[in-house]
């Protein structure tokens, strides 16, 4: 059978590829916008025709049906990590979150640790040789491939064809529905003075020549937008976004000086524009690869000058990071922090930096707390953190005494609150 024979055999409607759903099986499904929203739609129209059903995802986009607490025992998400979609689910304990590290989701799924008995993924139309690419979201979704009784993919001619580890041919699909639906788009977020201000802190440490990993978030953005005026910058991040196209356009990304895949933007699942989603369509210069391979801190980590811009919620004056919870409370989840913090920390000349405000709620909070509130989640730990940059300061870490970095912090906080976090220091017997 040829493979365009194969493809009309196993092409099908939405309402009947659901039924390769088992009461029980566990989806798996794609970051961002490597959801498909044609499947998923259909899953919520009948998801009271199933049970214990969970949808596996990290960074869901859209609030489908299904997100339901009524019919939660039906067809119940489960996320990796917490998005604007996903997010009350979890604050409402309706949804199951799982804590992991990005680089490891796809060994925990090859080992068994989370189910993947069906793959629903968005994909670009097949090529002549029978491939479809999983460009949008290759992350865990290309681990899951391997060990999925059912894969069904919706065929969409707006995905682009990308190069890098991210295929699946059509003789390992059960199923494919097509639809021609406009891909979501994700834009820039607006940016305001504190964010230009810890951006602009963080762009002049960052040199020529560096290689950036860029987390999600405003404040990583406002970092992007600072560095059109650098030269020889390189890409291997997870998220692909428009700041980096933005910095191809500038000229400052060239990937001519990086040290590992020289010459490639890498990346493992791709957030932003239409103009983004037809830039990286079949553009020599960028890889997409599983995260188990984008995020392996010792891959990443052979990049010289490594530069890792993510954000958190709260540090504390030892430099513990509480990036995906409000105390208790889940918010997101630790995705690729952990993982890109470490790499730049092996990187020769790298340098890892947690981004944060200074305050929170109309400057009636401090970020920079003497502890943690009770019971947030550590995403990175003291042992890690190198730089940690508010509006007010850079404080260098590494290396540092608990007495030192207690200073450091307390000097990077909102002034109205030094006094207050240095009598706690003093109370802790870090000063």
């Amino acid at each position: 059978m040829s493979t365009q024979e194969s493809y009309r055999s196993k092409r099908t409607t939405a309402e009947a590829a659901i039924r390769l759903i088992r009461n029980g099986d566990s989806i798996i499904v794609p970051t961002g916008v490597g959801e498909p929203p044609t499947l998923l739609t259909a899953l919520s129209e009948h998801r009271r025709d199933f049970q214990d059903v969970k949808v596996l995802q990290i960074l869901a986009v859209r609030k489908y049906g299904y997100f339901d607490p009524e019919t939660a025992s039906n067809v119940r998400h489960s996320a990796l990590f917490f998005g604007p979609a996903s997010r009350a689910a979890g604050q409402a304990g309706w949804a199951d979150f799982l804590p992991n590290y990005f680089s490891e989701i796809p060994g925990m799924i090859r080992q068994g640790l989370i189910a993947a008995d069906v793959v629903f993924s968005i994909a670009s139309p097949m090529d002549e040789h029978g491939y479809f690419s999983l460009s949008l979201g290759t992350d865990y979704t290309m681990a899951a491939l391997g060990k999925a009784r059912a894969i069904v993919l919706e065929v969409n001619p707006n995905v682009p064809f990308t190069n890098g580890n991210c295929h699946i041919h059509i003789s390992q699909v059960t199923a494919l529905v097509e639809s021609d639906e406009a891909l979501t788009e994700v834009g820039m977020p607006v940016i305001g003075p504190v964010q230009q201000a810890i951006g602009s802190y963080v762009a002049d440490l960052i040199d020529d020549g560096s290689t950036l990993q860029i987390g999600y978030g405003g404040i990583p953005d406002a970092v992007v937008l600072q560095l059109s005026a650098k030269k020889n910058l390189g890409i291997h991040s997870e998220m692909i976004g428009d700041g980096i196209l933005s910095l191809v356009e500038s000229g400052a990304v060239d990937c001519s000086k990086k040290t590992y895949m020289k010459g490639k933007i890498v990346g493992t699942f791709v957030l932003g524009s239409r103009k983004l989603y037809k830039f990286i369509d079949r553009n020599p210069m960028v890889e997409m690869h599983p995260s188990d391979f984008t995020n392996d801190p010792y891959l990443a980590g052979q990049n010289n000058k490594l530069a890792a811009i993510n954000a958190s919620l709260q540090v504390d004056l030892l430099g513990q990071c509480g990036s995906e919870s409000l105390a208790s409370m889940p918010y997101s989840g630790t995705g690729g922090q952990s993982d890109f913090v470490r790499a730049a920390n092996r990187s020769e000349g790298g340098k890892a930096f947690i981004v944060v405000p200074a305050t929170a709620k109309g400057d009636t909070i401090s970020r920079i707390a003497p502890v943690l509130c009770p019971g947030t989640h550590v995403s990175t730990s003291k042992n890690d953190v190198n730089y940690v940059v508010t509006e007010f300061g850079v404080a260098q870490l590494r290396g540092k005494s608990a007495s030192q970095r207690a200073r450091e912090m307390i000097s990077i906080a909102h002034p109205d609150f030094r006094a207050e976090l240095t009598t706690a220091a003093k109370k802790m017997g870090l000063l």
